[in-house]
């Protein structure tokens, strides 16, 4: 599905602007800043060009090598549970095609998102240079072990699912700071954690609901084999 160059419009923006409605407003996603955010980001520059027209369903979507860009509302849970503030520095752990990222860009000061695909992490900085995303970062590495030269984070996401959250995330958390991740095994119903850390250093655990996510791969994650 593509624009009509003499219309100049924006063909997905009925669309895009349902999603916001019905997806998050109305389950109870009320950040305004958030839902701005989900409704000024294309999400089908984010998807193949063969499944644009699935862009906005209510559901996750295939991005190749065995990952998926999640449904909308689980991005928003997410993003909503960490509270970005604009002065907030923000991690992301498995940027994925970059769709979280994009979104995170436009409520922080700066986003760092690590991608362990070569392949993923190379589209996901086009899409987002394209999309004037000046404060996010694309780098290709190993999210289990965050990034330490930008540290200490004030949030940090992970969009694949651990056995536990890895030590060199807490370690970069911020006091005061928030992450958010699935834990549990692969092709299992996990559990979506919310850690805070506090003023004194210790940690808060908030359970956020059942979820469904790939595999958190790396040195302080699931193995390959796994």
């Amino acid at each position: 599905m593509s624009a009509n160059p003499k219309q100049g419009r924006d063909p997905f923006a009925e669309t895009r602007a349902l999603m916001v409605e019905r997806q998050l407003r109305r389950r109870g996603i009320g950040d305004e800043r958030l839902l701005e955010a989900f409704a000024a980001v294309p999400r089908e520059r984010f998807v193949d060009p063969e499944l644009d027209h699935l862009a906005y369903f209510d559901q996750p979507l295939p991005i190749g090598f065995g990952q998926t860009i999640s449904q909308p509302y689980i991005v928003a849970l997410m993003i909503e549970a960490v509270g970005i503030a604009p002065g907030d520095k923000v991690l992301e752990v498995g940027a994925g095609s970059g769709y979280a990222a994009a979104i995170l860009g436009r409520l922080a000061r700066s986003v760092v998102a690590i991608e362990r695909v070569p392949e993923l992490a190379a589209a996901a900085r086009e899409r987002l240079a394209a999309l004037g995303a000046a404060n996010v970062r694309v780098i290709e590495g190993d999210g289990t072990l965050g990034w330490p030269e930008a540290a200490p984070f004030d949030a940090i996401l992970a969009a694949a699912s651990g056995r536990e959250v890895p030590p060199s995330l807490l370690d970069q958390l911020a006091p005061g700071g928030r992450l958010v991740m699935p834990m549990g095994a692969p092709r299992a119903v996990q559990t979506l954690l919310m850690v805070t850390r506090r003023e004194d250093g210790t940690l808060d655990r908030t359970d956020l609901g059942r979820v469904r996510f790939v595999p958190l791969i790396g040195a302080e994650g699931w193995s390959e084999k796994s």
